[in-house]
């Protein structure tokens, strides 16, 4: 079963200002398993829960096309409305109906939002899509977050923001589990394509302000539905960790810009050859 979340329009244009973007280098490595195991031509390349393009867009000076894949109308729109990239279309469509031919894509990449699929059909759609030697690339991140800020104490700041991701842990949605990535996990231990790897921690730096990181946390699935079952309660903790954070930083401005370091993980796998 298939989980519908962030569909609305503020929520598209959260996405794209506050979330983390896979890093050039993470994106390079799963383009060096690709040509290791396939190679060239890169005709085709598509990202399914596409949500306002971020990663998307990365994909485009590697491919001669790249389709951005969402439910969502109003990410689809945000997508529409920031990339410029000519090479880059975008189409609403689930992820468990993929509409491509059989045996016609290069890459399958899916970043942050194979959790919310129904991951058996999804998987089923990737090998039928997928050409032979095709790839597949699965990634998401750790919600905490590594803080570096000055001469502070990272430690500290760091355990505040895993303190913030343990008080929404009640409000996880059932289906995704108190550990996403072991969803990933045992994709990859399901997918039967004897190559493939998995790669648990690909740090990913970013410079942005304590607004920007609480903004950021704010778009996070146990956030939202905090946020829906009591936003007094979920106004309040956002506001106790922004205090806490500018009072470990011995700062008053919420705009004051921190190192981020967050954690990535991801799985890639290549469709065997087909006789």
């Amino acid at each position: 079963m298939a989980y519908r979340q962030f569909e609305g329009k503020e929520q598209a244009s959260s996405y794209w200002k506050y979330r983390f973007p896979p890093s050039d280098h993470l994106i390079q490595q799963l383009l060096d398993f690709v040509e290791k195991q396939k190679g060239g031509p890169y005709e085709l390349a598509v990202d399914v829960g596409c949500g306002p393009g971020r990663g998307t867009v990365l994909l485009a000076k590697h491919f001669a096309s790249v389709v951005g894949l969402d439910v969502s109308p109003a990410q689809i729109e945000v997508a529409l409305q920031r990339s410029k990239e000519p090479n880059i279309t975008f189409r609403q469509s689930v992820a468990e109906e993929l509409p491509f031919a059989d045996s016609s894509v290069d890459l399958v990449t899916s970043m942050s939002a194979f959790h919310w699929f129904d991951r058996p059909r999804f998987l089923q759609e990737v090998h039928r899509v997928l050409k032979n030697r095709g790839c597949l690339a699965l990634l998401s991140f750790h919600n905490d977050a590594e803080l570096n800020y000055s001469n502070c104490c990272s430690h500290t700041l760091s355990q505040i923001i895993k303190e913030f991701c343990a008080a929404l842990k009640a409000h996880r949605i059932a289906h995704i589990g108190p550990n996403h990535m072991n969803l990933y996990k045992e994709a990859y231990e399901s997918i039967p394509y004897p190559d493939k790897e998995w790669h648990e921690r690909v740090p990913v730096k970013r410079t942005m302000t304590l607004s920007e990181i609480m903004r950021m946390m704010e778009t996070y699935g146990d956030y939202q539905a905090l946020l829906s079952d009591d936003p007094q309660k979920a106004t309040r903790l956002t506001q106790d960790i922004a205090q806490r954070l500018m009072s470990v930083m011995g700062v008053t401005s919420m705009e004051t810009e921190v190192e981020v370091v967050q954690t990535y993980f991801c799985l890639v796998a290549c469709k065997p050859q087909v006789v």
